[in-house]
């Protein structure tokens, strides 16, 4: 007894409505070790709730109390150095539960860190951007394959958690748009999304690209003003779709700047979820909540 109330205690203390969370399964690479332990704080530097270290993948998992079907894996931003694990993950879950889509939030790997993976990306953005890019070439791939693993755990359960295997969205921001990205370029038949939606995708780690055949629709979220220089290649992302045919939207917000999320600017941008719900509703991938 003393231990569930210590557990309840230390979730709700986290904040965290997650109905149970799911280890994926994952193949480890010996080129890419962690020797701090998965942590999650609140950053003085993002000014949010983060995530750093995760070795091992996870979904959290929110369901809609009425679910309608649909579904969408949530894999929040951070530099693949860590997870704005509250503003690009559990909040939008928790507001698309709103609208009966069950969410499952991706704690996809990360760069192996110190106790602070926030305060080390931040200083080498600074000093030595070039190793940035160092540390995330190797952890990339395996972020990818937990994305592909997330993909097949939804489809796999879908029928027991009362959602349709046809209508499984893949959401990502930033870092967590690369995710998404490289999850369209590398799926199979069984772990395909049948919708994406990257928003302020960092492309520039994804390298050149082609779209696929079977490409599934997607929507691209961005502002012309994120000071990464994000807008041009998000803006190519949709072009590439157009010019191939495939079903594609895009907002491009003049003001937003990056890693807005769920945070409220009292900006255009603030109202992006309720955009993306509307193309979502066009283009069938669910359908309109109960008054």
């Amino acid at each position: 007894m003393k231990r569930l109330i210590l557990l309840t205690c230390i979730f709700t203390s986290m904040n965290i409505l997650a109905q149970k969370m799911v280890d994926l399964p994952f193949e480890s690479d010996s080129n890419v070790n962690w020797s701090t332990a998965e942590k999650e704080y609140y950053s003085d530097i993002w000014e949010t709730k983060v995530i750093t270290n995760v070795a091992v993948p996870r979904l959290e998992v929110f369901e809609a109390d009425q679910p309608n079907g649909t579904s969408v894996i949530v894999a929040p931003g951070g530099g693949l150095y860590g997870l704005s694990i509250e503003s690009e993950g559990r909040d939008v879950a928790k507001w698309l539960n709103k609208k009966g889509i069950t969410a499952f939030v991706l704690k996809y790997r990360l760069v192996p860190t110190g106790v602070d993976g926030i305060q080390e990306i931040s200083d080498e953005s600074v000093n030595n951007p070039a190793k940035i890019g160092e540390r995330v070439t190797p952890v990339l791939p395996l972020s990818i394959a937990d994305g592909l693993a997330a993909i097949t755990y939804v489809r796999t359960n879908a029928a027991d958690m009362k959602l349709d295997p046809n209508k499984i969205g893949f959401m990502g921001f930033s870092a967590g748009g690369a995710v998404a990205m490289g999850v369209t370029f590398s799926y199979t038949a069984a772990n395909k999304p049948n919708f994406i939606i990257p928003v302020y995708p960092w492309m520039t780690v994804i390298g050149e690209y082609t779209v696929p055949e079977d490409a599934p629709p997607m929507l691209v979220i961005c502002a012309s003003d994120d000071p990464l220089g994000l807008a041009k290649p998000s803006a190519d992302l949709y072009s590439a779709w157009l010019t191939k045919g495939k079903i594609t939207g895009m907002h491009m917000y003049s003001k937003g700047g990056h890693g807005f999320g769920m945070k409220t600017q009292n900006l255009a941008s603030d109202d992006w979820i309720s955009q993306f719900y509307r193309w979502a509703l066009t283009e069938g991938f669910t359908v309109a909540a109960n008054k």
